[in-house]
């Protein structure tokens, strides 16, 4: 392995590395700034950056964007979840807390009395969505996660929040979702899913 040759003093002291950073961010600032006052005038500025105004224009998010969670349905309404644990354990972030009950029809074996998603503490990494053996939580919503209030308390998303965003997707699509999510974080109230869990 070669050793590092010694730095000559230009090298020590950093001032032309730092020059030439200061050059491209300046570069940059004055093309994107000249860019967009054209357009404003009329002409074509070539192709400065694009900033996305939210929340009047949204984002297309494609179809592998990891969202929001929510947790899928059966055709009854109940949750798909059998509370296996297995999102839970593969859950690197170990945010993902569930409370296992018998379930009152003999067919089924279990169901989550308490299914919560800590977010502060979610990564987002999928691993809860391929390790359900039963399709039961997607991470599909298109839904890009939000600040839902300023206490700790407010971050935890539970069974019947996880189950709002499946009956808003079913009946109305992902729009409908967005567009809630909008409005919350505009400040208004989100209309509220119908609860039957």
């Amino acid at each position: 392995m070669r050793r590092p040759e010694e730095l000559g003093f230009w090298e020590r002291i950093y001032l032309p590395a730092i020059v030439r950073g200061l050059f491209v961010t300046g570069k940059r600032f004055w093309r994107n700034l000249l860019g967009h006052v054209l357009q404003q005038m009329g002409f074509d500025g070539g192709s400065p950056s694009v900033t996305i105004q939210y929340p009047d224009a949204q984002m297309n998010y494609g179809e592998g964007y990891r969202g929001a969670h929510r947790l899928t349905l059966k055709d009854d309404g109940a949750v798909n979840c059998t509370a296996c644990f297995l999102c839970a354990t593969a859950c690197p972030a170990r945010c993902i807390n569930i409370e296992a009950g018998e379930h009152p029809d003999n067919a089924v074996e279990k169901y989550p009395v308490r299914y919560e998603i800590d977010t502060l503490r979610c990564i987002y990494c999928g691993y809860c969505v391929e390790a359900c053996p039963c399709d039961a939580i997607r991470m599909d919503t298109a839904v890009h996660p939000g600040v839902p209030g300023y206490s700790r308390i407010d971050f935890i998303e539970d069974k019947a929040k996880l189950m709002g965003r499946s009956r808003v997707i079913e009946n109305e699509g992902r729009a409908a979702l967005m567009k809630d999510h909008v409005e919350q974080s505009a400040g208004d109230q989100p209309r509220s899913a119908p609860d039957s869990s």
